[in-house]
């Protein structure tokens, strides 16, 4: 497993937007990257510097994932039928770290990412601590009994940040949800413009 040196909201100056939508995010005091570089007049970037910065904010998007699996994710986008792009969000969207974020039981994608890791979660009163496991249509995903009072919790459930989207269902006071179906790329909150078919062109040159 890779571990991710680098501070969260440094992605969000490298890629020059507020990736989560965040009011804390130094973006929206510094528009520029970070470093003692960060000022400098920037290039007009090439199509495959286009394509890198769309894969970059993907990828960091879903709590920066590694690029060994990101690159399996793509790989299994095509071999779906349908769209590959879509396919690429849909599979995105089944992570359960993703869906706790999704449901608002944790505050970013980072802690979503450790909630799972930490053992709080269950799918079909199974517990699981796989934050890249795939939720299905109709899984019922659950904050263990003895997690649902934790503060981190209870601050994400009762943040007024974001929604939670269409297709899932969720009950903040049994912390307790359902993936309800696979979304479209439409479908999904993103706070900045998502171009998975620029991942796919970056992937397939």
């Amino acid at each position: 497993m890779t571990k991710r040196a680098e501070s969260k909201y440094k992605i969000n100056r490298r890629l020059g937007v507020n990736l989560w939508g965040r009011a804390k995010s130094p973006i929206s005091k510094r528009e520029y990257g970070p470093g003692q570089h960060g000022q400098r007049r920037k290039q007009k970037p090439t199509d495959f510097g286009i394509q890198l910065m769309a894969k970059q904010k993907l990828k960091g998007y879903y709590g920066n994932i590694g690029e060994k699996q990101f690159r399996k994710y793509y790989e299994e986008a095509v071999r779906r039928k349908g769209d590959t792009s879509e396919n690429l969000i849909e599979l995105l969207e089944r992570r359960l770290d993703a869906v706790i974020y999704r449901l608002k039981l944790a505050m970013t994608p980072f802690a979503a990412r450790q909630f799972v890791n930490h053992g709080h979660v269950t799918v079909n009163g199974k517990r699981v601590n796989i934050p890249s496991y795939l939720v299905r249509d109709n899984d019922v995903i659950e904050v263990k009994e003895k997690s649902k009072q934790l503060v981190c919790v209870l601050d994400a459930a009762q943040s007024g940040e974001r929604d939670v989207p269409e297709y899932l269902e969720v009950d903040h006071r049994q912390m307790k949800g359902r993936y309800l179906r696979a979304p479209k790329l439409s479908d999904v909150p993103y706070p900045v413009q998502m171009e998975p078919n620029l991942v796919v062109e970056f992937y397939s040159r």
